[in-house]
């Protein structure tokens, strides 16, 4: 029986992960805005997101497994959002110079009433930079989509001295636990042949 698989996300680094486990499934972007709710603690503030990503698309795919994300960057218990200019990923960035930040990714996965909301969190530790490597990445581009201004799996991994937990989390899905996660809610793994 083919059991379909939904990402409910626009991330080309999420797509590339979940291709990376050589699994078939369908991407279907969510409408949902992410907007940051200051009454959550940033553990429940991922999984919230990530379920009502994950429900926007599962009302209309009930017998689908949908599987919704969110990653936050977090510094001394503060959520670090996307930057909003060059500026102000300039002032994250220099913030997380030299210091130990959290990453937490909430996932949700629904399939008809069947709902399993986690959360993964990875720390990592920044080289101290100067501003003109902080200046100079900024210039890249990179940072002006990603939560903290950074991404680890690209020209962001020069800035990252160490990291303790799962790097699929930091990137915007722990996928380990995710797959057990769906073998739990009855999702039989059927890989595609490999290319």
């Amino acid at each position: 029986m083919e059991q379909r698989l939904i990402l409910a996300s626009g991330s080309p680094r999420r797509k590339e992960l979940l291709q990376n486990m050589n699994l078939s499934f369908d991407v279907i972007v969510s409408d949902v805005e992410e907007t940051i709710d200051r009454t959550l603690s940033p553990e429940e503030l991922v999984q919230s997101i990530s379920y009502q990503k994950a429900f926007s698309i599962a009302k209309n795919h009930p017998k689908a497994f949908v599987i919704g994300a969110d990653t936050v960057v977090l510094l001394d218990n503060q959520v670090l959002g996307k930057p909003t200019t060059e500026e102000n990923a300039f002032q994250i960035l220099h913030q997380l110079s030299g210091r130990q930040h959290e990453v937490l990714t909430g996932v949700t996965i629904i399939k008809d009433k069947q709902i399993i909301s986690f959360y993964e969190k990875t720390l990592i530790e920044f080289w101290p930079l100067t501003k003109s490597e902080i200046w100079d990445y900024i210039k890249t581009g990179e940072p002006m989509d990603k939560a903290g201004s950074y991404g680890i799996q690209g020209l962001g991994s020069y800035l990252v001295k160490k990291i303790n937990g799962d790097y699929c989390t930091v990137v915007g899905l722990p996928v380990a636990r995710l797959l057990r996660e769906l073998e739990q809610m009855g999702y039989k793994k059927e890989q595609k042949p490999t290319p």
